[in-house]
């Protein structure tokens, strides 16, 4: 019984009100987290003793690189939903989920930059990890043109479908080029099975801002996916009561 309420919340109907009573509190969490992580990673966490305070930028960078790749993930099993059970929601919330996701793609990009011309000397390098993260945000805005070029939104949902798994093979691609090829990138500084090389205050602050940008997304996407929601279903009776 309890699978069947859950199962429920996959209509637009009754997952309009949920989201809408989840945002505030993923809104808040996420500012309170981003507050405490900024402050603890700029004023508390010792300086790095080879990159000095340039390092700083890495509890920015990380959970926007993270971010850009976990969405993209989170798009694809959703795409993989909308084709197996052809279920409405999935496909709006892959035109929910794909701006964020591009938008921390770029975000990983761009700081990123900003950390390379202190540490490489060069704010962009045709490195493995940077070019494969460049694909990933190519990927976002193709998704997004690709949904918005097609009327029908069904067809368009589809086909972004399509493409997120399609694409979904770049994100180890982006994980594992450290390995596969010899770049400039650092390695992980954090590892499932090797633990961590980093100062405990550095990786706690980290994880902070990676909960952060997670609670961020989460709202913002709610909020995007109740639009879209609104725009599909305008005909809808219930839909009438609340655009009135």
């Amino acid at each position: 019984m309890a699978s069947l309420r859950i199962f429920r919340f996959s209509s637009p109907a009754t997952f309009y009100p949920l989201a809408g009573a989840m945002i505030p509190w993923f809104a808040t969490i996420a500012a309170l987290l981003t507050v405490v992580g900024l402050y603890i990673g700029f004023f508390v966490a010792p300086t790095d003793f080879q990159q000095g305070e340039a390092y700083r930028i890495i509890f920015i960078h990380v959970p926007t690189a993270w971010m850009a790749m976990f969405i993209y993930m989170v798009i694809a099993c959703y795409g993989a939903i909308l084709l197996i059970w052809n279920t409405r929601l999935a496909g709006m919330m892959i035109q929910a989920l794909a701006p964020t996701g591009a938008m921390f793609a770029f975000a990983s990009l761009w700081n990123g930059a900003l950390w390379g011309r202190p540490t490489w000397g060069a704010y962009w390098v045709w490195d493995a990890r940077l070019t494969s993260t460049l694909i990933l945000l190519f990927l976002y805005l193709g998704m997004i043109a690709l949904r918005a070029s097609i009327d029908d939104p069904r067809r368009g949902d589809r086909a972004s479908a399509l493409l997120a798994l399609v694409g979904v093979v770049n994100i180890p691609i982006i994980y594992f080029s450290v390995k596969w090829w010899n770049t400039l990138h650092q390695g992980a500084s954090v590892s499932p099975t090797g633990g961590s090389s980093m100062a405990a205050t550095m990786l706690i602050t980290m994880l902070i801002m990676s909960f952060a940008a997670w609670f961020y997304a989460i709202a913002v996407s709610l909020h995007r996916v109740r639009c879209i929601i609104l725009e599909r279903e305008v005909h809808s009776d219930w839909a009438k009561e609340i655009v009135k």
